[in-house]
């Protein structure tokens, strides 16, 4: 009986494995067709994007990487095939890789556990193999722009009447008694560990928080706080933008945005940042000091 199990159990696994090689050989086709027929460059980032899905099922990581950085020199920050990098760069032990990968997705939309969990295995693994100094030694994350964060937005929010948005807004906006009873307690704790000076402990505590409750902006302006102390600049830059997609008019938002910004030398950027600040508080002495301290800057 035990033989018969296993030799089913074998049959399976060759047979899923054939579905799989089938698919690819279908994919690569397609590939080839689109090249032919020269289509657009979605039609054809989608086709890579898809075969590498296939391959990193198939335990082909390699092919699975390839295709993905194919996708996306052709469709700029798509979200599956940077996902798919991620965990084909991590089953390959290219930590670094992965780990840039999963925060460059979290840039485009924070809701997405996959990615917060990746980032949290990358930070285990790093943290083990080079010791607290991980951070000098990662490949550059790239800086996702504002308007691809907006278009993809748009694209996966489906049509409907101002009225129903307004509604599925409130219900984003407010989230279960149980829930935000749970974000409150947690954002406390962050709140405590940030006065203690542990803002790592605090950033876990703020993220569970976020977990419950994602639209509490006071706790992405306190996380961004606690990035800058630990110097995550380019982490408190996309706190402050999700804080100020929630509150377009978050003092504190503009404000360390601005404080990331001059640590990254965009200057620019900086300064369009406290001038917000004090269009909003004409007097606030610390954003006309840090303008001032920005504008010498070379």
């Amino acid at each position: 009986m035990e033989t018969a199990v296993n030799a089913s159990k074998i049959a399976q696994g060759k047979c899923n494995k054939q579905r799989v090689q089938k698919w690819l050989k279908h994919i690569s086709v397609s590939v080839t067709v689109v090249f032919a027929g020269q289509k657009n460059k979605e039609d054809l980032g989608i086709l890579y994007s898809n075969r590498a899905a296939s391959y990193l099922k198939d335990g082909n990581c390699s092919e699975c990487i390839k295709d993905c950085t194919r996708s996306l020199e052709l469709v700029p920050f798509g979200l599956k095939a940077l996902l798919r990098r991620a965990l084909a760069y991590e089953a390959l032990e290219i930590y670094r890789q992965a780990y840039v990968d999963y925060k460059t997705v979290l840039q485009i939309d924070w809701n997405i556990p996959a990615a917060h969990d990746g980032v949290n295995r990358m930070t285990k693994a790093l943290t083990d193999i080079d010791g607290p100094s991980w951070r000098e030694k990662l490949p550059p994350i790239p800086t996702v722009p504002m308007s691809v964060k907006e278009s993809l937005a748009q694209a996966a929010s489906p049509a409907s009447s101002p009225q129903q948005n307004s509604e599925i807004d409130n219900k984003k906006k407010a989230p279960g008694p149980e829930a935000a009873k749970k974000a409150k307690a947690l954002k406390e704790e962050g709140n405590a560990f940030v006065k203690k000076g542990e803002h790592k402990k605090a950033v876990e505590k703020y993220t569970q928080s976020l977990g419950q409750d994602p639209k509490e902006v006071t706790t992405y302006t306190n996380r961004a706080l606690c990035y800058l102390s630990l110097k995550m600049y380019k982490e408190a830059i996309s706190d402050c933008d999700e804080g100020l997609r929630l509150d377009s008019a978050n003092i504190k938002a503009f404000y360390r945005r601005a404080q990331a910004n001059k640590e990254l030398k965009n200057k620019k950027s900086c300064i369009e940042d406290l001038n917000s600040v004090l269009k909003l508080e004409p007097n606030n002495a610390v954003a006309q000091k840090l303008l001032q301290e920005v504008q010498q800057m070379k």
